[in-house]
């Protein structure tokens, strides 16, 4: 059902888990979830153990938001939850940095080659194809593998609602947040924080321990007008509001110290100057490969009787961009298992991206800003700032991976974490020891 203030309620609360669709997955998805059971690390004990406990934990997205944008002068509430909360130095994005395969990773705690978000946009043998902007293939629980950590949430007993988190809209394996809101662009800012405040204007045991919070604006400037342009410095002050409309929200509820915030970036951004461009037909012609994923990691699957042919004319180093096979990709990368990752795929040099010759000609002229480029970069760095009762004070830790986020939200939710790639200790260090 709709409720009043737009948001959906899960019709599928009020089932038992044993009456949950989880029969009605494909085989492929299962197989999928299999290989991420013997792929990835489990968490250790201690990274059960809670953290001193909250009443709530907001998890806050700003897409796009770099590393290196904090203490510039313009963000002060960031600043603020930074100086006297915990902070890494940076956070590095999985393959591909793309905002749908990592927004899934810090939630799920897998690389994009084990919960099977490997991009923005692809294609499966069973399900057909999957673009971001398509509202039917994000709400299907089938692309989602593994248990998102609301999903654990929600099955631990307790409530959790999100807004517009990638996945939320899925019933994955049954199970939906308690509330969600389908991504909308025009929901303004300021109006979201409301939204989230409201939740937790509700008593203690409906209010939702787990709370996601999402926005855009600063991925758009970015990406029409480069990072660092003036446009983009707009759009950080103006997030940074929001996170001081939210944080004077819980000061006047009496929750400022109850309540956890934890603030990421999926990704970062790289400048790409104008003409930059290389036309995806002039890597491979349509005609012996069909072009499956663009952007900066571009993906190719070789048209039948045309294998040889396309492998010779893409893998191997070109002018501002390097192909491998799925096979041969770097193994840094730790991508190229699932079936999903196309036979070929090619990898954009920083600041050069990869278009469609239909679109060039719509193409905005001057700088721009792109990501999706190698996360070893530092353009790519991403943010992580966490401040509340569970975080200890005045913190700065090294470098960590995005995958390490979910254990330590797990701990801090005081749920048992699905298998996954992270590291349970390298944020162990921001945690206050249990009471």
């Amino acid at each position: 059902m709709v409720c009043a203030s737009g948001i959906h309620r899960d019709p599928l609360k009020s089932r038992s888990l044993s009456t949950s669709p989880v029969h009605v997955l494909r085989p492929l998805v299962l197989a999928l979830a299999a290989a991420t059971l013997a792929a990835c690390a489990s968490t250790s004990p201690h990274s059960t153990a809670p953290a001193t406990p909250a009443a709530s934990t907001i998890l806050i997205s700003i897409d796009g938001f770099r590393a290196n944008a904090l203490q510039r002068g313009h963000t002060p509430n960031l600043d603020s939850l930074a100086r006297h909360g915990v902070r890494a130095e940076y956070m590095r994005p999985s393959y591909p940095s793309l905002t749908f395969p990592n927004h899934y990773t810090l939630v799920t705690g897998l690389r994009p080659d084990h919960h099977g978000i490997v991009h923005n946009t692809m294609d499966d043998p069973q399900l057909g194809h999957f673009n971001m902007d398509d509202d039917v293939a994000t709400a299907t629980a089938a692309w989602w593998g593994s248990e998102p950590i609301w999903s654990t949430v929600e099955k631990s007993g307790q409530r959790a609602a999100t807004m517009f988190w990638p996945g939320s809209a899925a019933p994955i394996g049954g199970v939906r947040p308690t509330e969600w809101r389908p991504f909308d662009d025009k929901f303004p800012g300021a109006s979201r924080v409301d939204a989230v405040l409201g939740w937790l204007d509700r008593p203690e045991g409906v209010r939702p321990k787990l709370i996601t919070l999402y926005f855009e604006d600063v991925d758009h400037e970015e990406h029409d007008h480069g990072p660092g342009s003036a446009e983009d410095l707009a759009a950080e002050t103006r997030v940074d509001g929001y996170i001081g409309r939210l944080r004077a929200g819980l000061a006047s509820r009496g929750l400022a110290d109850r309540v956890n915030i934890v603030v990421v970036s999926d990704h970062g951004m790289a400048p790409v100057a104008e003409g930059h461009t290389v036309t995806i037909e002039d890597m491979a012609s349509p005609d012996i490969a069909a072009n499956i994923t663009t952007g900066q990691s571009v993906g190719f699957r070789p048209l039948p009787g045309h294998e040889a042919e396309a492998t010779a004319k893409l893998v191997g180093r070109h002018d501002h961009y390097e192909c491998w096979t799925k096979e041969t990709l770097p193994a840094r990368w730790q991508y190229g298992t699932s079936p999903r990752v196309p036979p070929i795929v090619c990898q954009m040099d920083e600041g050069w991206d990869a278009v469609a010759r239909a679109k060039l000609a719509t193409r905005s002229k001057g700088p721009r800003g792109s990501h999706g480029f190698d996360p070893a970069l530092p353009s790519m760095r991403a943010l992580f700032v966490a401040d509340g009762p569970s975080f200890r004070d005045g913190v700065v830790l090294p470098p960590i991976d995005n995958v390490d986020v979910y254990p330590m939200l797990a701990r801090v939710l005081g749920v048992t974490p699905m298998p996954n790639d992270g590291n349970p200790e390298a944020l162990a260090g921001a945690l206050r020891p249990t009471p």
